[in-house]
């Protein structure tokens, strides 16, 4: 007995001693030697780990004896591997000092939520596209932002039209009227303008997008059902920008934009401006062109003034004008006879004033006014719909950041008027909304790996639509953020939202407002929703040189009385409140592989997106429910960028019952970079996937014909390439 006894103590003392070293390290900034407080430390092939403490200390307890490989990390700074003996021979601290710069752990400090935090410390899951992704979609399509956003999880930018390429914007499933478009906060488009909206916003002069996906209601208002897109434009800087960029395509199309920014003591100033044009190409032997014939100019100065270093004023305007004509091509080709034609002339004219006044270090006044005035002009064979949209959205908002809680309350004025010029027997569809709104939101950390966010808002409609709240919309948010640890991060939120009745949708576009009768609000309720969405996001190293990261997402959202367009006994359209509900669910997974220059992206997006009209259910129309986006990106910064892309769409169901097909569509970008410029060419659609290849894209004649609806490209494979210039 006593030599098994004897035994027992010789393992148990051999596994504590094994097991009893001890790293005691301290992390600081290498060029400041400032501590990194919560910077972390782990042996790699274990669970040990510790965080750095407010003095930048940290310990490591029970390292096994012999090598180990111990990891030192810290958010925005490269990661550092060091291989130690155990036990080890010093018995003070090990001195980290980490290098800023770390690509794969960069902090975004995002806007659109109103606080000072980054990307990582918010609990409203907010997707940032950074500049230098943006310069990549920039590449692939210079004129618009259909590319920047289509290629992300859980968004569908869908054609709406055949010959005259319009679309609008899908996230989650849910139709383009429940997305806001922002631009520094600032409503873009809305009403008559939504159904061009993605189509007339160039690129070259964004910062930063950023996308939030689900009701977003509490600082925007009611309308980001699904969920709203900010724009950020550049801002002037002390060292200044000008850039320039010329593209060609094989679609016969031009795209040529500058950019200039700069301070200037007490001023600065931005200026943008572009010009984007295409001649009709008709890829299909099938006499209707796939890319219309268009022209189109923007322009975008803003005056910054500086008086002092708490406050900044801003003054800008953006101005557009495009003219677009799709259809039969011998039309467009001017011959003589009565051919199929469609027809969009449009001017848009806005202006953005912005005032910001720090109260103190903590403190932000904000006052901002824009003023916004849309005129277009619709034309198909016998018939015309011309309008004028006249908008202005104020707003006053007092924002505080303290040590565990940050603040945000303002109030809101928008108003809408829309005026249809030379209207026919059916009776002008004209109507003027004004919603006066007040919100407050509330940002707490009471731990470091707790964070919760609450907000409620209040709009009032006039004139009122017909729900029982008569014009009072109360919209409560909230969303919470867990720090697992260093590496493990969750997000959970949900909020509520409303949609005020409106004639511009998606059904409206597709028949040019044809027939359709005017819409009575104060007896159409208004579409209310409710939602929420849940994630998981996991960051680690696959050995010692590759890094990985996945984030998982979970949606829902119910949409109660939704409009939709009926056709009458007497062949006239009519906007009612369906008797049901649509509500939309599904899944995002986005994963990233990287290696020193190589970047892997891939993401999976499951949509059931389902009409519950009638007792019946049925799934929604132009949604794939399964999604798929690789992404390989091999760059070398400031030397050459190289993108091979691959995207899978699932059938989706027809408005008619049948159902399309399933397609991929591949992609090739190069670009190769110089001091001063940089070439690039890019192959889009390479493998030439169109629906006409599929089968006719309409029936009837080509003088009268009815157009198919549209769930796959019909542009086809297009090449084009160009030169980027930094002359600043």
């Amino acid at each position: 007995m006593k030599k098994y006894i004897f035994v027992l103590l010789s393992l148990l003392s051999s596994t504590m001693a094994y097991s009893q070293n001890t790293l005691k390290a301290v992390l600081r900034d290498s060029e400041t030697n400032q501590p990194l407080v919560g910077a972390t430390a782990a042996v790699q092939g274990t669970a040990i780990g510790a965080s750095a403490d407010a003095n930048g200390e940290l310990e490591l307890r029970n390292i096994p004896d012999g090598k180990q490989v111990i990891r030192f990390g810290y958010i925005g700074y490269e990661d550092r591997v060091d291989t130690l003996n155990f036990p080890l021979t010093q018995s003070t601290p090990l001195i980290v000092l980490l290098e800023p710069g770390g690509e794969e752990l960069e902090e975004v400090v995002v806007t659109t939520t109103r606080s000072s935090r980054t990307i990582e410390d918010i609990p409203t899951r907010v997707e940032a596209i950074t500049l230098e992704e943006l310069g990549e979609k920039a590449n692939m399509k210079p004129g618009d932002i259909r590319m920047l956003l289509s290629e992300s999880t859980g968004i569908q930018t869908q054609q709406t039209s055949a010959t005259s390429a319009n679309a609008n914007i899908r996230i989650q499933g849910l139709d383009g009227r429940y997305t806001q478009i922002l631009q520094d906060g600032f409503p873009l488009y809305s009403g008559f303008s939504s159904g061009l909206s993605i189509m007339q916003i160039p690129p070259l002069n964004l910062y930063q997008v950023e996308v939030i996906k689900g009701s977003s209601s509490t600082l925007y208002g009611g309308g980001a059902i699904a969920g709203l897109v900010n724009l950020i434009i550049k801002k002037p800087t002390e060292e200044g920008e000008l850039s320039l960029m010329a593209n060609v395509t094989s679609a016969n199309g031009l795209d040529l934009s500058g950019f200039y920014g700069k301070k200037l003591g007490k001023f600065g100033v931005t200026v943008f401006a572009s010009r984007n044009a295409n001649q009709a190409y008709a890829p299909a032997d099938i006499g209707f062109s796939a890319i219309p014939e268009f022209k189109r100019y923007t322009a975008n100065p803003t005056l910054y003034y500086y008086p002092s270093d708490r406050t900044t004023l801003s003054l800008g305007v953006n101005a557009s004008q495009e003219d677009r004509l799709g259809g039969d091509m011998r039309f467009i080709d001017r011959e003589e006879g009565e051919f199929y034609f469609e027809q969009n002339n449009t001017e848009r004219l806005s202006t953005q004033f912005n005032l910001e006044h720090r109260l103190s270090e903590q403190s932000l006044l904000s006052v901002k006014n824009s003023l916004s005035f849309f005129n277009r002009n619709i034309a198909v064979p016998d018939y015309g719909f011309d309008g004028e949209q006249t908008a202005s959205f104020s707003e006053v908002a007092y924002s505080l950041n303290c040590e565990k809680n940050d603040w945000v309350i303002g109030a809101n004025l928008w108003t809408d008027n829309f005026s249809e010029r030379n209207a026919d027997a059916i009776g002008a569809r004209d109507y003027d909304l004004t919603t006066i709104g007040a919100f407050a939101q509330n940002t707490f950390t009471p731990a470091k790996w707790f964070v919760l966010e609450s907000g409620l808002r209040a709009d009032y409609v006039t004139p009122s639509p017909a729900n029982k709240t008569r014009g009072l919309f109360v919209l409560p948010r909230v969303s919470a953020l867990f720090k697992l640890s260093d590496r493990l991060t969750s997000r959970i939120g949900g909020g509520m939202g409303y949609k005020t009745p409106t004639i511009f949708t998606q059904e409206a576009e597709d028949v040019t407002f044809r027939n359709i009768l005017p819409l009575n609000i104060s007896q159409t309720e208004a579409e209310t929703s409710i939602g929420g969405n849940a994630d998981i996001n996991f960051n680690t190293f696959i050995g010692e040189e590759v890094t990985f990261s996945i984030n998982h997402m979970f949606f829902y959202t119910y949409l109660n009385s939704p409009l939709i367009l009926t056709l009458r006994p007497d062949n006239l359209y009519e906007f009612q409140n369906a008797n049901g509900y649509v509500d939309t669910k599904g899944v995002e997974t986005n994963m990233k592989f990287g290696y020193e220059w190589a970047k892997l992206f891939l993401g999976y997006t499951y949509t059931d997106a389902r009409q519950h009209y009638n007792g019946e259910v049925n799934d929604m129309p132009l949604t794939p429910k399964h999604r798929v986006n690789t992404v390989l990106m091999l760059e070398k910064e400031d030397n050459f960028r190289i993108g091979l892309e691959a995207y899978y769409f699932s059938p989706q169901r027809l408005t008619d019952g049948s159902r399309g097909r399933d397609y991929w569509i591949n992609g090739v970008m190069i670009e190769k970079m110089f001091e001063r410029f940089s070439l690039f060419l890019n192959f889009e659609n390479i493998f030439d996937t169109r629906q006409s290849r599929f089968g006719s894209i309409y029936t009837g004649s080509m003088r009268n014909p009815d157009f198919n609806e549209i769930y796959a490209p019909v542009d086809g494979r297009v090449i084009n390439g160009g030169i980027k210039l930094n002359i600043l």
